[in-house]
């Protein structure tokens, strides 16, 4: 189970102690020069991206956002709207220190991080580069009814997809538990009707995997309509969940973005 994150005695990466929304699993890269922060799929929880920060760190500082609900906040109410979730989680990030930062968000964590830049441009603190994995574009609202759908069928769905190991939604307690949580991000994202012309200023790449059962390359591509900057598509082989295994090339396509902006501020 995911813990506080640890904080920093320096300025530059110090955290709150009492911070339950952002988790830094590598606090040797806190003071890194480079940030990247990651926003967890529907049901899942900042320990997703607990191996990205090892692999990053110390030249990357990874923040994980920990949404409520889950874990170590399971005591607190989910948030089930993505307008919300993201005020909330726009309000986190606001504190940090300024340093050249992507956001990466992969399924509903997609919609999270562009809503999140989305506010944080407001104010001229939004991230460098947008890496949306996983998703439609925010155009391209799509409710399945799946937040609808007793517990069985939530779970069927969560099988489908991939990505969460079987034994876990096999374990009646585990699953007592992570329910809501499940429940709460699928009304979130099947309830978000996404502003078509809402755009942030920030160069977009989008990723699907090439057997995604609920993308294809033409909802993926329609990012592009949500950015005023440069946009690129790639395709990975895999289904929804392909950055498991593909994690090198999706960390490779993060670590240009984090080297190009390293270079543009300097």
């Amino acid at each position: 189970m995911a813990t506080s994150t640890s904080t920093s005695t320096s300025d530059r990466g110090a955290l709150k102690a009492d911070n339950v929304w952002l988790r830094r699993y590598r606090p040797d890269a806190a003071d890194a020069p480079r940030r990247l922060v990651c926003f967890p799929h529907a049901g899942g929880a900042a320990t997703f991206y607990r191996p990205v920060a090892h692999r990053f760190a110390p030249e990357v500082d990874v923040l994980a956002l920990q949404y409520p609900g889950r874990q170590d906040r399971l005591r607190e109410p989910c948030v089930d709207d993505i307008g919300t979730l993201a005020d909330l989680v726009a309000e986190q990030l606001r504190g940090l220190p300024a340093a050249p930062t992507v956001f990466f968000g992969h399924s509903m964590g997609t919609v999270v991080a562009f809503e999140t830049a989305w506010r944080l441009e407001q104010t001229g603190q939004g991230p460098d580069a947008l890496v949306a994995s996983g998703w439609r574009a925010p155009s391209l609202p799509l409710d399945e009814g799946v937040h609808r759908r007793d517990d069985a069928g939530v779970v069927a769905e969560i099988q489908a997809l991939g990505g969460t190991d079987a034994a876990l939604l096999a374990d009646e307690e585990v699953l007592r538990m992570a329910m809501p949580a499940m429940r709460a991000d699928y009304r979130a994202i099947e309830s978000y009707a996404g502003d078509p012309d809402r755009r942030v200023s920030c160069p977009i790449t989008a990723i699907v995997g090439d057997r995604d059962p609920k993308l294809d390359e033409a909802s993926a591509g329609a990012w592009q309509r949500h950015t005023t900057a440069p946009f690129r598509l790639k395709v990975l082989p895999g289904g929804h969940f392909y950055l498991v295994e593909r994690h090198a090339e999706v960390e490779a396509e993060i670590r240009a973005e984090l080297d190009l902006w390293a270079v543009e501020r300097s």
